[in-house]
């Protein structure tokens, strides 16, 4: 049974996220039933990171197994056929080694967080970064974000209904930066918590507009209490914009 694996760009904001669910769209199940339009199998995708409602993808990875050994590119336009008018589409595919998994065979996932500072309301960013109408220091906000970097116990940034089995994760990026009126926040790891990078990105705007400061955030981190954490930053700011494996892909 064939293996296909695909990089997806999607527009979170007019679905439950990636996961079905029951009370509204989700992306996975736009892509599926694309398929079943396409080939008439029934399949169940997996996927390399289960974004929120109203987050962004612009590299995310899933795979399906079909009964059929279809050609890749055919396989790619007609689900972005069935796709359509939907704000999803699939990038590039490719038949999987064997053993892949979008998820297990991940060595690390990219996301960036955008910031528009400025007053003025959006026009063509709305749904799509969050706006902050204050001054904010990027300077001092990525000075004390390197001192999350590392392996940490992360609760105090960690979605409570989280169910990952443990809070410890390793961030191996978490830059700030600006050009002109927005700032964005780049966060790499092997795997995250859930709202773990929207949290951190709320807590770094407190830092930003002089709320906070680097010893209040690390103090927040080392009390490993979900309360400590800042205002949790909206989702239509978050992109997963990268995957990585060990091929490449």
């Amino acid at each position: 049974m064939p293996r296909y694996r695909f990089k997806v760009e999607y527009d979170g904001g007019p679905f439950q996220g990636w996961q079905r669910q029951a009370n509204g769209p989700s992306v996975q199940q736009a892509i599926e039933e694309a398929i079943f339009n396409f080939c008439g199998e029934t399949v169940s995708l997996g996927v390399a990171g289960r974004t929120d409602a109203g987050v962004h993808a612009e590299g995310q990875v899933a795979h399906a197994d079909l009964s059929r050994d279809w050609p890749v590119e055919r396989f790619k336009e007609a689900v972005n056929f069935h796709l359509k008018p939907q704000p999803i589409v699939l990038l590039t595919a490719d038949l999987a080694l064997e053993g892949f998994d979008a998820r297990f065979s991940a060595r690390g996932r990219h996301y960036r967080y955008r910031i528009i500072n400025r007053r003025p309301p959006l026009a063509l960013d709305q749904g799509r970064a969050w706006q902050v109408k204050h001054p904010l220091d990027e300077h001092a906000m990525h000075e004390a974000a390197q001192s999350l970097l590392g392996t940490h116990d992360f609760t105090t940034f960690r979605h409570a209904r989280c169910q990952a089995k443990s809070p410890v994760k390793t961030l191996d990026r978490l830059d700030v930066e600006r050009e002109g009126n927005e700032i964005t926040i780049y966060a790499s790891s092997r795997s995250f918590l859930h709202n773990q990078v929207r949290s951190l990105v709320g807590s770094l705007v407190l830092v930003g507009d002089g709320k906070w400061d680097q010893a209040e955030l690390k103090n927040a981190l080392e009390a490993r209490d979900r309360k400590r954490c800042g205002p949790v930053a909206p989702a239509d700011g978050l992109y997963l914009y990268k995957v990585d494996y060990d091929d490449g892909f």
